[in-house]
């Protein structure tokens, strides 16, 4: 038996997305195992959103290589998309696969593992990401939280990504498919499924459907107990997918809500498709509907243009509002965007102590909404694995639980009180009769 080991950089998508290919290989006779471990195959699924992510793509391959360097080494995905020539040019590289032709790999690697190194670019498959390859996955220490892949590809045009380049225009998986994906994850035990893509908010709009037809249509999968979006956009998250969230009982109240700056002089320049207005607006409009909801946030510092005056404005803006958390990336240059031809170049320098106060607010932030719920009691679902003596899971408002393991716990839904903070989460009490 052949061995495989993957990898994964960037989003949850990506991580489906892994899981689907690491389906393929065990479907051929392969076994899944670690990189440590000596695999004949080695398969890198890659991010290209900054430049961070691609030196840790290279590095990574490095890293492999020193640890089976017999190892055929496969990398695929977004970095792969956009740079397949820089990709093929290091040395133990043996196949460079594109967005599109990672779903049907078995097409241009070979069944019997071969290492042959790339011989320039005649080793990639690169092609226009048009199919949707549909994916779903499991986080790697549970059995509990599945990320399914329900849309692809992107038609906005933000002036610094580069996403619509690697993964192509929207394009979405039918409901039924969907539906039927999240039954066979009810079979297999999980209880919870994220709404996974690119951009989820625009679900199905191609093909005559909407994520609230969607959401409406998996309340009805039995055994899955909770339903999450992964992040939508401000301008997408409608009142109707408000109204599905704030009647369901399956919706997590938890929100992740892209925002990027509080400026709108940058928000123009970003070419994003709101004003803070309107993403002030969505906030108040979840809080008065769902108060307990956690809402995260997307932000960028030091996008080209970003003065110390308007970098003040998404600092202040965001200090009022009442969100759970904040998701800080630094401004990175990509190829064959816009933004990289703006005036107003930020030194890096600058660009990182803006990302360490946006950081010390989001870990304000995210201790004040915790400490809301001291003393209260919330439904938490629990993974499998089992943490120095300690079962975690995550409230349905996405709050980090632990409590003393005790038997019935894996894979399980408890009512638990929220007794003591500690670190990122709570120190809980379950009340055992309320485990199902």
């Amino acid at each position: 038996m052949f061995k495989v080991a993957f990898h994964t950089l960037g989003c949850k998508l990506n991580y489906a997305e892994t899981s689907s290919l690491s389906r393929q290989f065990v479907e051929r006779g392969y076994e899944s195992v670690e990189m440590e471990s000596s695999p004949d195959v080695f398969v890198l699924n890659t991010c290209t959103v900054t430049e961070n992510a691609d030196r840790e793509a290279r590095q990574i391959i490095r890293r492999a290589l020193r640890h089976s360097p017999n190892a055929m080494v496969v990398v695929t995905g977004c970095y792969a998309q956009l740079q397949p020539e820089a990709i093929a040019a290091i040395d133990g590289v043996d196949y460079v696969i594109g967005s599109s032709e990672k779903f049907r790999m078995f097409d241009f690697i070979p069944q019997t593992p071969v290492k042959n190194g790339c011989a320039g670019i005649a080793c990639a498959a690169i092609e226009d990401a048009v199919a949707f390859g549909q994916a779903y996955s499991a986080e790697s220490d549970s059995r509990t939280r599945a990320f399914l892949k329900v849309q692809d590809g992107c038609d906005y045009t933000c002036t610094f990504c580069t996403i619509p380049l690697a993964r192509g225009a929207s394009r979405s998986q039918s409901i039924t498919a969907t539906v039927a994906q999240a039954e066979t994850l009810a079979q297999n035990g999980y209880k919870e499924i994220i709404l996974t893509g690119v951009n989820v908010g625009d679900y199905g709009k191609k093909d005559g459907a909407s994520l609230h037809a969607l959401l409406q249509a998996l309340e009805s999968v039995a055994g899955i107990e909770r339903i999450r979006i992964s992040s939508i956009e401000p301008n997408l998250f409608t009142d109707d997918v408000l109204d599905a969230a704030a009647q369901s009982a399956k919706i997590c109240p938890h929100f992740h809500i892209p925002l990027q700056s509080g400026s709108d002089e940058i928000l123009a320049l970003m070419r994003r498709r709101y004003a803070t207005a309107l993403y002030a607006d969505r906030v108040a409009r979840i809080t008065a509907r769902i108060p307990d909801a956690a809402i995260g946030v997307d932000v960028i510092t030091g996008f080209p243009g970003e003065t110390d005056a308007h970098f003040r404005e998404t600092y202040e803006f965001l200090c009022g509002l009442p969100i759970a958390y904040l998701h800080v990336f630094t401004y990175s240059e990509r190829a064959n965007t816009p933004a990289t031809g703006f005036a107003g170049f930020v030194l890096q320098q600058e660009r990182k102590r803006r990302n360490e106060m946006l950081r010390n607010l989001s870990e304000k932030k995210r201790r004040a909404f915790a400490e809301r719920f001291r003393g209260t009691i919330r439904p938490v679902l629990f993974e499998c694995a089992t943490h120095n003596g300690y079962s975690e899971g995550y409230t349905d408002n996405y709050i980090r639980v632990k409590t003393a393991y005790k038997p019935g716990l894996d894979n399980a839904i408890a009512n638990v009180l929220l007794a003591e903070h500690s670190g990122d989460g709570f120190i809980g009490e379950v009340e055992q009769d309320n485990v199902k």
